[in-house]
């Protein structure tokens, strides 16, 4: 089966695969949490009780640091009243826009936002005094600026402890700078290339993204934004908390476009089930499973976007101005993916195994192979939506009868009612979960006897709609019974029924 980019190469320009958003957390090691903040206390001496004393010359150094870092800048901090009143974003465009800003210090803004804090605590049970984590709000600076190798950036810092500082870049404006030093010519349009003279040398720089060199630039970071880290005599670690990689497919004319995104993000609506979600992330459904897995469609100002989520990760298929269909792998939590990685044990040895991705920023690196991967089988699952052959084969595979053992067995009829009512039952939730077998069918189908039902699942079984789990008399809907039930079910319900509506009306 042809993809969708060698299908449609002559109307394609190009196609770049790289980081898009990417949000970095800043922690203290040692002092992010409660206990560890009560024994740098003790190390020096402090009451526990004296810790909001302790803090409030850090948070003043801090102001004092945002303020004069504005006025030798030129500019003056805005602070942020009402949360939603604006974007900061947009904003900050306004503002390049009108000073022609290309690098440096852009803007500073301060709101008062929530923050983890500590707050003093005397056990009474246990005789200790010690710090314990609760929710709070100070006050946040937002330093934007442009970097003059990772573009538009933000470094969040706020004034109280533990000063988990927040930063921020999108990978599309590094990849710009560096084709701009590469002499490639592109057209960008805020973090999409509507255009790319040489898409193979892009690639190439995009698949080197400088994870050692980022690392030193928010070391430099805190040190210029957040002084107060030299109080504590560490440095800061750094933590992927939401990162985005993106697959764009660029055509060469919105009429070449437009007809063919519509009919995929409405077929893959209906098309995309739970497993087919968690196979697109590399993993598989268990009845373990607890978070959710689920299709959102939505209709936006810019157009249609289609989000395949499982847990805290997300696969999500939309248009860019109409040029560019993006396929794009979001993660909240990157230790839902696993590779295999060295593994420290606690007795000191050390071996090679699979094991949840961790979340420090070295992490980018296997980061972008597992992505990548993700983008690429949802890639080939749209594609075989296209492919209308795979579908026709299926379809007289379950109609026709089959023959074994001197016997015949005879198809499935999706508009029957007798069968209707059989995949209604197969794709019932119970089922889907735990299997199903002969009694808990007979449960549903109270007119059946036992031979009968053990004449259904022979059927089944025979068709390829199902399978046996070994040495049991439990039985699963294969993926092909499971796309079978359900669109059959959905063409009665969507399509059959309506029209003769209709027709009768």
């Amino acid at each position: 089966m042809a993809s969708i980019i060698d299908r449609y190469a002559g109307q394609i320009v190009g196609v770049v695969s790289c980081y898009d958003r990417i949000v970095i957390n800043g922690t203290l090691p040692g002092l992010c949490y409660g206990d560890g903040m009560t024994s740098f206390l003790k190390s020096r001496n402090i009451r526990v009780f004296d810790y909001p004393r302790f803090v409030e010359p850090l948070r003043e150094e801090i102001r004092e640091n945002a303020e004069r870092i504005a006025k030798d800048a030129g500019i003056e901090i805005e602070f942020i009243r009402l949360k939603d009143s604006f974007r900061k974003e947009d904003r900050i465009q306004a503002i390049v826009a009108e000073r022609q800003v290309t690098s440096g210090l852009v803007h500073i803004f301060s709101a008062m936002e929530a923050c983890p804090s500590f707050e003093p605590w005397h056990d009474k049970a246990s005789h200790r005094t010690f710090l314990r984590g609760r929710d709070a709000k100070c006050l946040h600076y937002y330093f934007y600026f442009i970097s003059e190798e990772f573009g538009q950036c933000y470094l969040r810092v706020p004034t109280w402890a533990p000063f988990r500082l927040q930063f921020y870049c999108n990978g599309h404006n590094w990849l710009a700078r560096q084709m701009d030093l590469q002499k490639i010519i592109y057209k960008q349009c805020d973090n999409t290339f509507l255009q790319i003279a040489d898409p193979k040398a892009a690639q190439s720089i995009a698949d080197s993204f400088p994870v050692d060199r980022l690392h030193r630039y928010l070391d430099e970071l805190a040190e210029r934004y957040c002084p107060v880290m030299k109080q504590f005599q560490t440095t800061y670690h750094w933590s992927i908390m939401q990162v985005e990689y993106a697959t764009d497919i660029v055509f060469r004319k919105q009429e070449e476009l437009r007809p063919l995104y519509e009919t995929l993000v409405r077929t893959a609506v209906h098309a995309v089930k739970p497993d087919n979600v968690a196979t697109f992330l590399g993993r598989k459904v268990n009845p373990l499973y607890t978070d959710e897995i689920g299709n959102n469609f939505n209709t936006r100002i810019e157009g249609t976007r289609i989000k395949h989520h499982m847990g805290p990760v997300a696969i999500k298929m939309y248009d860019k101005h109409a040029l560019v269909m993006r396929i794009e792998t979001t993660a909240n939590d990157v230790s839902f993916f696993k590779h295999h990685r060295k593994v420290e044990h606690r007795n000191g040895t050390v071996d090679t195994r699979l094991a949840p991705v961790r979340k420090t920023i070295h992490s980018l690196g296997p980061l972008r192979e597992i992505f990548m991967s993700a983008n690429r089988r949802y890639v080939d699952f749209i594609s075989e939506l296209l492919d209308t052959s795979a579908g026709i084969t299926r379809v007289e595979q379950i109609a026709e009868p089959v023959r074994k053992d001197d016997r015949t067995y005879r198809g499935f009829n999706l508009f029957t009612q007798s069968d209707q009512d059989l995949f209604t039952i197969l794709t019932r939730g119970e089922f889907l979960i735990s299997g199903f077998k002969n009694k808990s069918l007979r449960k549903h189908l109270p007119n059946h006897s036992a031979a009968q039902v053990s004449r259904i699942i022979k059927r089944l079984k025979l068709h390829g709609l199902i399978k046996q789990v070994r040495n049991t008399y439990k039985y699963y809907l294969t993926a092909v019974g499971h796309r079978a039930a359900l669109t059959g079910l959905k063409l009665k319900e969507l399509v059959v029924i309506p029209m003769l509506a209709g027709v009768q009306a």
